[in-house]
């Protein structure tokens, strides 16, 4: 009954015309940037760290932007709960020529994004225009309303979710057949003394070894995908690069290419990117230098 409840009042929001959201978001931006200062600290550190030669208006206003862009996230996602087709098909600039190109080979996708706005439209947008089962790889949030309402959003084009709390048991029914997979790869590892550690924004950075892992022992197709926003309400997804052998690589080689990406996005579109988690949490030690990661090493 609670979720019913709730569910219902999220969804009379989402049958707002978005112009109407973009007034809502505007206010809460101002609020959560100016009065809450919503992990302020956070965001302002990282983007020092990432921007050094930046001047503080230069970064207060990449901050500025940031919070703009992770509201509009956030009522665009409430807009998902109801959006219609071909409402959804003027949010997400479909590359038809690319997505045929992504799907001409006979081997498993293995897509590798990071944590650009908005990810919840790129999942929509890729599995109603894939012809692949496609498998997004996601961490379980706590709050069992959230949950519940964000599988069902994700879900809405056939997206097949798979916890990664529980990857391999719910992976196991399709480790047999074609399908292409998403794995946000700039996600911050647990565990330190077990990642590689890459030059980051000029910064030794943890990263998880496991996309790279995965992708040697299956062999699979490699793409980065890049997506970000062309306007407000408008968003589109463009691919870095295609990798058909990632088994002939050398170790560590996959994870090197897929940070100097990232880090070309960001820079590129600096706004767009999720500033309030704390990337570099971990911090590098002499203990981890057989971990390091460079082009020298390789």
């Amino acid at each position: 009954m609670k979720y019913r409840i709730l569910y219902s009042f999220y969804y009379l929001i989402s049958l707002l015309p978005l112009k109407v959201l973009y007034v809502l978001s505007d206010i809460i931006a101002f609020v959560i940037h100016r009065m809450l200062r919503y992990r302020r600290a956070v965001i302002t550190q990282n983007l020092m760290i990432a921007f050094p030669e930046k001047t503080d208006e230069e970064r207060n206003a990449i901050a500025k932007k940031f919070y703009q862009n992770i509201v509009d996230a956030l009522v665009e996602t409430i807009k998902l709960i109801s959006i219609h087709d071909r409402q959804f098909e003027k949010m997400f600039v479909f590359e038809e020529n690319l997505f045929k190109e992504l799907q001409r080979t006979d081997k498993k996708i293995q897509m590798h994004g990071l944590h650009g706005f908005n990810w919840e439209v790129l999942n929509l947008g890729i599995s109603k225009n894939v012809q692949l089962p496609f498998l997004g790889v996601y961490q379980p949030i706590k709050n069992p309303f959230f949950e519940k309402l964000l599988n069902k959003i994700r879900t809405k084009y056939g997206t097949i979710l798979i916890p990664a709390s529980d990857f391999k048991n719910h992976f196991l029914p399709f480790k047999d057949q074609q399908y292409a997979i998403a794995l946000v790869a700039d996600q911050n590892p647990k565990k330190a003394e077990q990642s590689w550690w890459v030059d980051f924004f000029g910064r030794p950075t943890a990263f998880a070894p496991g996309p790279e892992t995965a992708a040697r022992a299956t062999n699979n197709r490699i793409v980065f995908g890049n997506f970000y926003k062309i306007k407000r309400g408008v968003y589109t997804c463009s691919v870095d690069c295609i990798i058909d052998d990632p088994a002939s690589m050398k170790p560590g080689e996959l994870t090197l290419k897929y940070v100097a990406f990232a880090e070309k996005c960001i820079r590129a579109r600096p706004d767009n990117y999720l500033w309030s988690h704390r990337r570099w949490k971990h911090e590098y030690k002499e203990e981890y230098a057989a971990l390091r990661l460079t082009s020298a090493n390789l």
